[in-house]
């Protein structure tokens, strides 16, 4: 049997020399973000030629950019180019991660939008899977990541082959808009299998593009100890004399122990308020109570001044700051008014306790490719929408949840929002896989938009509920399928999402569909009750 021997040297222990002292502990420093968009690489998978490519941004802008592809938008070449959505493509990108990444406790691969079938690869390692445009997927990367070179390859499955077998498979059509034979597919339609922009696959007002890529900021986030996962503000009370709220913040510990949590209304001589924390390792939400005196109020246009309050979230540990967000909230009280008058039930909006005329628009997607969609045109359509004297836009289901920016010009131009979950002139499946991907969107969704003054409600769909009755689209089935289609309806439009909403968002109405004359009650231009879409005026 082999021993060891060791060598005593004067002055020192043996039990130190065996066993040495750890090196002091790093303190604690602020979360940190790394931008990984820009410059990036993209071909045909299986192709040896690499093009550039521009992130946040898609395979038809990249293509377009490169001059690989004619105009989308000119003459026939929407026909053209639809071979674009049955092929699989690669991005990548090389970057190299410095120490103030490498030496943290936890880093994160974070992507904010994924259209729409990906697998994520970190030095060849896989990462994650992702099958919903709608929602940020991240990953912890911090095993894979080493010193020098990085590279980063998504690998994007075509959509009409992932989602055409789904279709076979299911024996029957699911009502939904008929464009699929602009790309090829005859009269199959797959857009509903798809958590996607359903714009993409063709409408009466745009064109057939359906595309793949890197649509969203994507980004390494790397912190210590802790970190503000998000925050919710919510208004107990609202008076001239003072408005009492209450912050939640949900934050993500790597280990047990104390922290400091504070909240300052910026612009104001107020003093922070603050509580101390229990860390755990894992994610726990924290309340603190605050109050504004002398509330100024948030006013939609024409009504007042829509004014807005930023309030910072901080999280400190060790005497240094973690982690901190900052939001815009405006103080305001909102709610759908649905009582009993005229032999039907009223709906409409009461702010701060005065009823309000909404006068606006539908809002679809400004470009068929979102990524193009600069700052200053957000700017220029909504700035518009308020010189026009609207109030109210409406989000639509066929498209997508619009970016921060446009909720933030909403918010500062006094722009209410009727939000759409997306959802639109379809029937969906109703598989639990369907339902949880669809559940973690909807979670998503609200707990990022819900601190905006200017959302005013949610809704679960565009005119499927109409499609359901007076449009006949079940008429055609047998009675067990139609028994089928009508209970994945229900249970996703009048169980699931309003249970998001109640428990994410409560302060705010939800309604399952648009147009809808009640619960139960399909729309028509009769009832005196809920909201009609007047189609007179789109097919004369």
């Amino acid at each position: 049997m082999k021993t060891r021997a060791a060598l005593a040297l004067p002055g020192l222990p043996l039990f130190l020399l065996l066993f040495p002292a750890p090196a002091p502990a790093r303190p604690p420093a602020p979360l940190v973000r790394l931008d990984l968009g820009g410059s990036w690489e993209f071909h045909v998978a299986g192709q040896k030629k690499w093009y550039p490519a521009h992130v946040p941004g898609c395979v038809h802008t990249d293509l377009l950019a490169a001059g690989l592809i004619p105009d989308p938008f000119y003459r026939t070449n929407e026909r053209d180019l639809q071979w674009i959505d049955k092929v699989d493509w690669e991005y990548r990108k090389t970057f190299t991660a410095g120490e103030e990444i490498l030496s943290r406790e936890r880093v994160r691969l974070v992507f904010q939008g994924l259209d729409t079938y990906a697998r994520v690869y970190l030095n060849g390692a896989l990462l994650l899977r992702a099958d919903n445009m709608f929602r940020t997927w991240s990953a912890d990367c911090r095993p894979f990541l080493r010193k020098g070179p990085n590279t980063i390859l998504v690998r994007f499955r075509s959509p009409v082959t992932k989602d055409l077998p789904r279709r076979l498979d299911l024996g029957y059509q699911l009502p939904g808009p008929g464009w699929g034979w602009i790309g090829g597919l005859g009269k199959l339609g797959i857009s509903m299998f798809a958590r996607k922009a359903q714009y993409q696959y063709g409408w009466d007002w745009g064109p057939r593009l359906v595309t793949s890529g890197i649509w969203r900021p994507v980004r390494l986030e790397a912190w210590d100890r802790a970190r503000i996962e998000s925050v919710q503000y919510l208004v107990r009370s609202l008076t001239p004399k003072e408005a009492r709220l209450t912050a939640r913040v949900e934050v993500r510990g790597t280990r047990p122990g104390k922290a400091l949590l504070s909240i300052l209304v910026k612009g104001t001589d107020l003093p922070a308020f603050t509580r101390e924390i229990d860390l755990a390792e894992g994610t726990g939400t924290y309340s603190l109570d605050l109050a504004i005196p002398r509330p100024r109020l948030w006013w939609t246009n024409g009504l007042g001044e829509p004014h807005l309050y930023t309030l910072e979230a901080v999280l400190s540990g060790e005497g240094l700051v973690l982690d901190r967000r900052s939001t815009r909230i405006g103080l305001r009280t909102l709610r759908l008014v649905r009582k009993k008058s005229m032999g039907g039930k009223s709906f409409y909006f009461e702010l701060n306790g005065i009823p309000l005329y909404c006068k606006g628009a539908d809002w679809i997607p400004a470009d068929s490719f979102p990524s193009r969609v600069t700052p200053g045109k957000y700017e220029f359509l909504v700035k518009s929408a308020a010189a026009a004297h609207m109030n109210m836009l409406r989000v639509w289901g066929g498209g997508i949840y619009e970016n921060d920016l446009f909720y933030d010009l909403c918010d500062r131009y006094g722009i209410l929002v009727w939000q759409d979950f997306m959802f639109a002139c379809a029937m969906y499946p109703g598989d639990a896989a369907f339902v949880e991907n669809v559940t973690r969107e909807a979670v998503q969704a609200v707990k990022r938009l819900r601190n905006h003054p200017c959302l005013a409600l949610w809704c679960g769909n565009n005119e499927m509920d109409a499609g359901l009755g007076p449009w006949g689209w079940m008429k055609n089935f047998d009675p067990e399928i139609r028994k089928k289609i009508t209970a994945d309806y229900d249970r996703l439009f009048h169980l699931v999402l309003p249970k998001v909403v109640s428990a994410y968002d409560p302060t705010r109405s939800y309604w399952p569909s648009s147009p809808l004359a009640d619960w139960g009650v399909h729309a028509s231009i009769q009832a005196r009750s809920g909201d009609y879409h007047y189609w007179g005026v789109w097919h004369g």
